[in-house]
């Protein structure tokens, strides 16, 4: 695989994020009464990740009031690589993570906004990076009044996700 220098890239995100210089955040704690993560077979669900970083946000405000485009695919992108560390926490080895499937991204958004796919983009620039562009995700975003601390953006993931093998212990005799 290719980055977009050309360069072959490495097969799994964790050679990736080294590659690109890319450090994870510490992963993120849950503001209410909720877990991070929930596995079922071979898919990983996320909690909603904001633009925090060392426990604070980032970035704070709407889209269309005071952020510009720009700031906003920086939350974005902040609340992605806050998504990873939550999933290298869940599965131990961030390489376990084949492909990222579906993302969401709430952006906080005066009425007038309109450039919700640009900033989405932030999230979905990074995933590509790490993940490649032949493995695709779907995507939907949309604006929304308020989002939790004054977060402009959540993204939301989930991922298919390399499930270990069990073993079956037999019985002692």
């Amino acid at each position: 695989m290719q980055a977009p220098s050309g360069d072959l890239i490495s097969d799994g995100p964790s050679s990736r994020l080294s590659e690109l210089g890319i450090v994870l955040p510490a992963p993120p704690a849950p503001l209410g009464a909720y877990v991070e993560s929930s596995e079922t077979g071979n898919l990983l669900f996320l909690s909603g990740t904001l633009p925090v970083v060392n426990g604070k946000l980032a970035i704070a405000g709407r889209l269309g009031a005071n952020l510009s485009v720009k700031e906003g695919q920086e939350a974005a992108r902040i609340a992605s690589l806050n998504a990873l560390a939550a999933a290298k926490q869940h599965c131990g080895d961030l390489d376990r993570l084949k492909k990222l499937v579906k993302l969401t991204v709430l952006i906080a958004t005066t009425e007038q906004f309109a450039d919700h796919a640009a900033v989405a983009d932030g999230a979905s620039d990074l995933f590509v990076q790490i993940f490649g562009r032949e493995t695709g995700h779907v995507r939907l975003v949309y604006g929304v009044q308020s989002l939790p601390i004054g977060a402009p953006v959540i993204v939301d993931t989930f991922f298919e996700i390399e499930v270990p093998p069990y073993s079956i212990s037999k019985p002692q005799h």
